[in-house]
């Protein structure tokens, strides 16, 4: 078995093609050991010292070293677990049992974007520029981008790995195109959650959509409201602000300032983010400030 490698513009990132099928259709992202379980090979990288992520495709693996290892140590244990996988002849995803809440979300989800014989044209057009604008694009970025559904105007896509930062991007493709387009937003966001339907919810949103994040788009960052509670808004880092160094003078000395200007009924803005799984900052902690790329 000859397995080809290839760089890619992070350095942290790296492409193995195995020359065999790896997924028959789509992505799988991995971020840790424990949701790696779900796949045999996955879980072999993770065993070895140093990867920090794995992205399956239909005909390669990208992986994510931590940035104090080398690859000339990493590649030849990386390309030994490949090889090991192919000739055990494991299944590459194994079904792992949902929960029903789980379940649930997800048949909610279906419901949602259930695609509406009238928007048939638009959103033939919307795959049709996913696969020949954004998915070559996002592989570049060692991630991938997966159309969730079209509702009222919006296009609800899936982020995985460091993609947020294609939002504009997407946008601006999209409505050029199909005119009725008025925004791509993370799936997530479609997801019903109290205390946004409420006018406080409604102006932090319009303060991130209009004054926060067309600034930290361009870090290949993005900023989401969660929820609000009583007096505190919870918000999410995404893309390069997830795991950055200069996340909390961001949310402090910014997002917060701005946020309360317009809300002063908000006391706090809570960040909910697993900083640790922040795969492609755009500034790396104790690097004084200098960016990652």
């Amino acid at each position: 078995m000859f397995i080809q490698t290839e760089a890619m513009p992070d350095q942290s990132r790296m492409k193995f093609f195995p020359g065999e099928t790896v997924l028959t259709a789509g992505s799988a992202e991995f971020l840790n050991g424990e949701s790696a379980k779900r796949s045999p090979l996955a879980t072999r990288l993770f065993e070895i010292e140093g990867v920090n992520t794995v992205m399956m495709y239909t005909d390669f693996i990208a992986v994510t070293k931590e940035e104090e290892f080398d690859w000339q140590l990493m590649k030849p244990l990386i390309l030994g677990a490949i090889m090991d996988h192919y000739t055990a002849g494991d299944a590459m995803i194994i079904n792992v049992e949902e929960s029903e809440a789980d379940t649930e979300l997800e048949s909610a989800l279906d419901a949602l974007f259930e695609p509406r014989e009238e928007d048939t044209e638009s959103v033939n057009k919307i795959k049709e520029l996913m696969a020949d604008r954004v998915t070559p694009a996002a592989e570049q970025m060692g991630g991938d981008v997966v159309y969730k559904g079209f509702v009222d105007g919006i296009i609800y896509v899936e982020f995985v790995g460091p993609t947020e930062g294609l939002t504009g991007g997407m946008t601006n493709i999209f409505s050029h195109y199909i005119p009725e387009v008025r925004a791509v937003k993370d799936y997530h966001d479609a997801i019903p959650k109290p205390g946004l339907d409420t006018p406080d919810g409604r102006a932090i949103l319009q303060v991130l959509d209009e004054r926060i994040n067309p600034s930290i788009a361009s870090h290949g960052g993005h900023i989401s409201l969660i929820d609000v509670k009583d007096d505190r808004a919870y918000v999410r880092l995404e893309g390069g602000c997830q795991g950055c160094g200069m996340a909390d003078v961001t949310l402090k000395q910014g997002v917060e300032v701005e946020i309360k200007n317009v809300v002063p009924n908000i006391i706090a803005v809570l960040d909910v983010t697993d900083h640790a799984e922040g795969s492609n900052p755009y500034y790396s902690p104790g690097k004084g400030g200098a960016p990652a790329k």
